[in-house]
């Protein structure tokens, strides 16, 4: 019995450190150089001139706004590219 519930401990502190990873935040700030609303995909040139893509999704924040900001500056919180959050700067 004492091997048994070891060996679910182990199962189970491993399961979550597999997801431990998930859910980091990435924070892009820079101008929005481009916006497909087609593909919903931003293009935003950061400060050392690297241009991201991200990707907005049905639950992203500010959404709605990202048009009118083309050649602005904007905040961009994303997981994995997909976005979260975009503010102008």
């Amino acid at each position: 019995m004492k091997k048994f519930l070891s060996l679910a401990a182990i199962l189970v502190m491993s399961a979550t450190a597999a997801h431990a990873g998930c859910g980091k935040v990435v924070t892009t700030e820079g101008t929005l150089k481009a916006f497909d609303n087609e593909s919903k995909t931003l293009s935003v040139q950061g400060a050392d001139s690297k241009v991201v893509s991200i990707t907005l999704t049905p639950t992203t924040k500010g959404a709605d706004l990202v048009a009118g900001l083309v050649g602005k500056g904007i905040k961009v919180d994303a997981e994995h590219n997909k976005a979260t959050l975009v503010a102008a700067k």
